[in-house]
């Protein structure tokens, strides 16, 4: 199978005009969580990969908004363009400081975007990557010609930092892309994949009443409004559903896995990348690792990695890149990208 063949149909095809992103500049390390928890260095690393996390700072006015607004503008700038020349933006988020407006709207109007559509999104880590999904169908079609997604979380809003268990794991960013039609129908998104299965929601969620406490997590002390996992049902999850999303994509397109340029994966812990570069065969100097500095920043994940690669020349756009994302909900996606 070829690229026409999985985009037969449209007469239009998407291009990544620009990327973005941000990260605050604080840093929180395995060594300062061992000054506030019962852990070490030593224990997080040889768990997660992970040495440390980018933090925010809400007494400087540093949160979602904030990041996404960086990592849009980062975004414009490199296409080259203006708020005014988007039709439509979308964030991906769980940590919106407000659920009314909503962060894209409020973003929207910060870089000039009017009377451009504008809206968020909630899938999660997966956020970024059902973004780029939409966005790329959006075009397709002819509903939009040129689509700003951006994919952020600050999860430290939503840590408690008494507990090891989650604190652990997640740092705070945004990516942004700038998407635009180009004529070409075999470039962008010639395969892409987007699910869920909303039975495993009580193994990652964020409960904001003693009412939707999940059955069995009632012993739990992380405070009330702060994110809860399961760790152990959701590492079998991420292993079980990140390398079946990489699978299914190969058998879509007929694609080896050394006919990729890039491989653009959710950094949840580095394990369970190690495990699928492993067991499927990805060529390890192809897929990028970022979550030792920055954790897993959720929603923000690809996006950072995809524009540090983009930056970095570590994408070889001669060659499809395959980007993929698990997530709270329970959700998965994944994206075979032409450029």
């Amino acid at each position: 199978m070829n690229a026409s063949d999985l985009t037969a149909g449209f007469n239009r095809g998407v291009r990544i005009a620009g990327t973005g992103s941000a990260v605050p500049d604080r840093v929180l390390s395995n060594h300062d969580l061992a000054k506030m928890m019962d852990t070490s260095d030593e224990w997080i690393q040889q768990r997660t990969g992970i040495r440390e996390r980018r933090i925010c700072d809400p007494d400087k006015g540093e949160g979602t908004l904030w990041l996404s607004e960086q990592a849009a503008t980062r975004a414009l700038e490199d296409a080259g363009l203006t708020g005014a020349d988007v039709d439509l933006v979308i964030v991906a988020t769980v940590t919106m400081e407000m659920t009314c407006p909503s962060t894209a709207a409020r973003i929207a109007g910060k870089i000039g975007a009017t009377p451009a559509g504008a809206f968020d999104i909630t899938a999660a880590c997966c956020g970024f990557m059902y973004a780029l999904n939409l966005a790329d169908s959006l075009i397709r079609v002819g509903r939009a010609d040129r689509i700003l997604i951006v994919g952020c979380d600050c999860m430290s809003s939503i840590i408690d930092y008494e507990d090891r268990s989650v604190s652990i794991l997640f740092g705070d960013a945004a990516g942004s892309a700038v998407l635009e039609a180009v004529d070409d129908p075999a470039r962008g998104s010639v395969y892409q994949s987007l699910q869920a299965d909303g039975r495993g929601w009580p193994s990652l969620y964020i409960p904001r009443h003693e009412s939707q406490i999940a059955e069995g997590d009632e012993d739990t002390k992380i405070r009330i409004g702060c994110l809860r996992m399961n760790g152990r049902e959701v590492y079998k999850f991420a292993v079980t559903r990140f390398q079946r999303a990489i699978k299914d994509a190969f058998e879509k397109t007929g694609l080896a896995p050394d006919e990729f340029g890039a491989f653009i994966c959710h950094q949840s812990n580095a394990r369970i990348i190690e495990s699928a570069v492993e067991k499927l065969g990805l060529p390890e100097d192809k897929v990028y690792v970022n979550i030792d500095r920055f954790g897993n920043s959720s929603a923000g994940s690809v996006g950072l990695c995809l524009d540090q690669m983009r930056k970095a020349g570590r994408i070889d756009e001669s060659k499809p890149t395959m980007l993929v994302a698990f997530g709270g909900g329970m959700t998965w996606a994944s994206s075979v990208w032409r450029h």
